[in-house]
């Protein structure tokens, strides 16, 4: 089992996770209707998908959702292929109402990244290196 196909965020209101993902940061999707059951992103590599917080609840059989008190623990991320592009990335979570957790700023390991949380308080990392490569999937190549 080595390897990842599908990461499912539950969100509260997956309109608002829509328009932010969809509009805000560009991600691809054929969904085309502003409240679906269920969204996936047609990203190269790992698929996103966005899915109501209480149906993923129910799923799982939790009898509590989750509580949304701060860092769980867990962040996503976006490498970047220039230090422009990670603030041009930021710029566009901010402005489709993300909230800027860390300003990018040249890192202790030698690149430059910030932080944003989504509308439901997910936590991305947008990063770069310059020792970094890109695969044809444009899938950071780590060896």
């Amino acid at each position: 089992m080595n390897r990842i196909n599908l990461i499912t965020l539950g969100v509260r209101d997956i309109s608002v996770s829509l328009t932010f993902y969809r509009d805000g940061l560009g991600f691809q999707t054929s969904i085309t209707e502003e409240s679906p059951g269920i969204v996936f992103f047609n990203n190269a590599g790992s698929k996103l998908s966005l899915y109501p917080l209480e149906e993923l609840s129910k799923d799982i059989k939790e009898k509590e959702m989750p509580s949304k008190q701060g860092f769980s623990g867990i962040t996503l991320a976006y490498n970047a292929k220039s230090a422009e592009e990670v603030d041009e990335i930021m710029g566009k979570a901010e402005k489709a109402g993300g909230t800027i957790v860390k300003a990018p700023q040249k890192v202790f390991w030698g690149g430059y990244s910030g932080y944003f949380s989504d509308p439901d308080g997910y936590y991305w990392e947008v990063a770069y290196s310059e020792d970094w490569t890109f695969d044809q999937n444009d899938m950071l190549v780590i060896e």
